[in-house]
């Protein structure tokens, strides 16, 4: 079921699977062991649902049986705003390990499914092909590849899969809940669509990412510390696409708003996180920082490079940033 471009990537690597004992990740745990891939996994334990102790139970059961490392992590209560905040944290925690273990591949059990309703929700709020065309099977991140192994297969592919086995998973009864939007488009859209038209959707999606790679340019983003940069690739799309796939790396979601003007001013901060600047042929991303009481002589060199001053706060704590603007053909 695992597509050989995948396996290829995930035995040449150390990987960690994010692992919730629901039906995905369940299923992409035994498609990894059947396939003979070294992984680990990580589980987080929210404590608002009674069979969370069970689930994490089952992931350290899984762990001593077929002798990989479990990543427990309990969070504290999560008073408002959970998806964003829950999603937050359990990445943090996922990077940390990264940074922590050395994993090359973070591995998520997102499904055909789960693109297919980001899809939707864009497209009904929206969107530009890149962004209907949602997840990927690799995205490149700075210190390590996120990895869906599963995104071309349905949810009902994997349940077939983890039933025809005989596999335990659990059902998170959350998934239920309608007052989530994504819950609302998967009962009410995606699944059955999905359920009546699956071969055709899958086909799409192969379309819409030939028709994405040609579309927009692919562009590194170079890094020294926390200051990034990369030249521009002369089209404004291309270029905000790429600092909104910096951003996402960082667990902000850019805004549609957010995105316009970037589209239309040369500086823009960013959730009062990040400034972004672009001009003199290059993009720059920084943390923003206000600016203090710079030296005399770190004032005048920023001056005379012309650095945007919402970048100068920043530039204040990296000398070695200073040194990089110094030596770049800025125009």
């Amino acid at each position: 079921m695992l597509e050989n471009s995948s396996l290829k990537l995930l035995k040449e690597s150390k990987n960690l699977l994010a692992f919730s004992a629901g039906v995905d990740s369940t299923a992409l745990l035994f498609l990894l062991l059947e396939n003979n891939i070294k992984f680990d996994i990580a589980i987080v334990n929210y404590g608002v649902r009674l069979q969370s102790e069970d689930e994490v139970a089952y992931a350290q059961k899984l762990a001593s049986k077929y002798n990989f490392k479990c990543h427990l992590l309990k969070a504290k209560k999560i008073d408002s705003n959970f998806e964003a905040k829950a999603r937050n944290l359990r990445y943090d925690f996922f990077e940390e390990l990264i940074k922590k273990h050395n994993y090359q591949n973070l591995l998520t059990a997102h499904h055909l499914g789960d693109r297919f309703e980001w899809m939707l929700m864009q497209f009904c709020k929206g969107a530009g092909c890149v962004e209907i065309s949602g997840m990927k099977k690799l995205d490149k991140r700075q210190n390590y590849n996120l990895l869906r192994p599963l995104l071309h297969l349905d949810k009902q592919e994997l349940l077939k899969y983890l039933e025809d086995n005989q596999l335990k998973y659990f059902l998170d009864e959350s998934n239920l809940d309608e007052s989530y939007k994504r819950n609302e488009f998967r009962h009410n859209y995606s699944t059955p669509l999905l359920h009546k038209y699956l071969s055709g959707i899958k086909k799409s999606f192969e379309y819409i990412d030939e028709d994405v790679k040609s579309l927009v340019k692919d562009i590194k983003i170079k890094s020294i510390n926390d200051f990034n940069y990369f030249k521009s690739s002369g089209s404004k799309r291309s270029d905000i696409l790429a600092i909104d796939r910096y951003l996402k790396s960082k667990l902000h979601l850019t805004t549609a708003s957010e995105k316009e003007l970037l589209k239309k001013d040369k500086t823009v901060i960013i959730s009062r996180r990040f400034v972004v600047n672009q001009e003199h042929g290059y993009v720059f991303i920084a943390p923003y920082i206000k600016a203090k009481e710079l030296s005399k002589e770190l004032k005048e060199k920023l001056r005379l490079l012309c650095i945007e001053p919402k970048l100068r706060g920043y530039l204040a704590t990296d000398s070695e940033a200073v040194v990089l603007l110094s030596s770049l053909e800025l125009e």
